[in-house]
């Protein structure tokens, strides 16, 4: 995805400058695949536990054209509310991954249609202590760049280009576990909003404690005054980070005939992922009025 905005100003004289605006963007999508723009990474996470000492991403191009991108790693850190920032430091009770892993190649370019794997390889064994290691690798997209002075139909002009060109990525957790999780979690604060088009919004709260983090699937079942159950919420792969204690969530409610979300209730549950056993982490129950 590029988007380019020209701005024309006149001059007496074709200037040569060219400013390029690059602008980063993680997505954090549900699903065992991320995407944005044309690149395909699966799996969207990376866990290193037990000893499993090597793993793999594949990278897949889905666009026309040819795409290159440089991968590092960023250290982020989860808001109470759920959002990323980026952080040079770890906060206490918080550890890097990046100093126990490796990854081959640095930079790829990918054809149409192109796959190709980056390996991931655990270091420094030796020195890992009990608990959790978090870094994100990130995947930055390179811009093509012109040669100063091209214009596309060759002509003369009297007036100055500048191109401002966003320059998309995404970022991947890679997770380090050692030692046995004293890691748990519940849910409260539950609360039936009303959004725009009278949509109702679930809004919850996830406690954490312990020494590593929980990911998860959200279900949210309509239970009727008779008993009836329909599910009318799913949120696939939320994350709870260490050492974030807490996270607010909302997440959309279905709009189905024959739910009346002025009476009845709604039960939450949150559990791990069917890789993972599928086994309950927490639940909790919304009477409604």
């Amino acid at each position: 995805m590029s988007v380019v905005v020209q701005t024309q100003i006149a001059v007496k004289k074709l200037i040569p400058i060219f400013l390029f605006a690059f602008i980063a963007l993680s997505i954090f999508s549900s699903g065992k695949v991320m995407a944005q723009g044309n690149l395909l990474i699966t799996p969207r996470r990376v866990v290193f536990e037990g000893k499993k000492r090597i793993q793999e991403l594949n990278l897949a191009n889905t666009g026309k054209d040819t795409a290159t991108y440089n991968i590092s790693y960023k250290q982020i850190r989860m808001t109470e509310n759920g959002q990323f920032k980026e952080i040079t430091q770890p906060d206490p009770g918080q550890n890097f991954a990046s100093d126990y892993l490796r990854f081959f190649p640095r930079r790829v370019t990918l054809a149409p249609n192109e796959a190709q794997l980056v390996k991931m390889q655990l270091i420094k064994t030796n020195l890992l202590q009990d608990g959790e290691y978090r870094s994100h690798i990130y995947f930055r997209g390179v811009p093509k760049e012109k040669p100063l002075g091209e214009h596309e139909d060759g002509s003369e002009t009297k007036f100055l280009s500048v191109s401002l060109t966003p320059v998309f990525g995404i970022t991947i957790p890679v997770i380090i576990c050692r030692g046995e999780s004293t890691a748990q979690v519940s849910v409260s604060d539950l609360e039936l909003v009303k959004g725009e088009g009278q949509a109702f919004k679930l809004k919850l709260k996830f406690y954490r404690t312990g020494n590593m983090s929980v990911y998860g699937d959200i279900r949210v079942d309509y239970i009727s005054p008779e008993g009836k159950l329909t599910q009318v919420g799913l949120v696939k792969g939320l994350a709870v980070y260490s050492p974030t204690a807490s996270r607010t969530f909302r997440m959309k409610l279905d709009q189905k005939t024959g739910v009346d979300y002025t009476k009845g209730k709604l039960h939450v549950v949150y559990s791990r992922q069917k890789a993972d056993k599928g086994s309950m982490l927490c639940e909790a129950e919304l009477d409604l009025h």
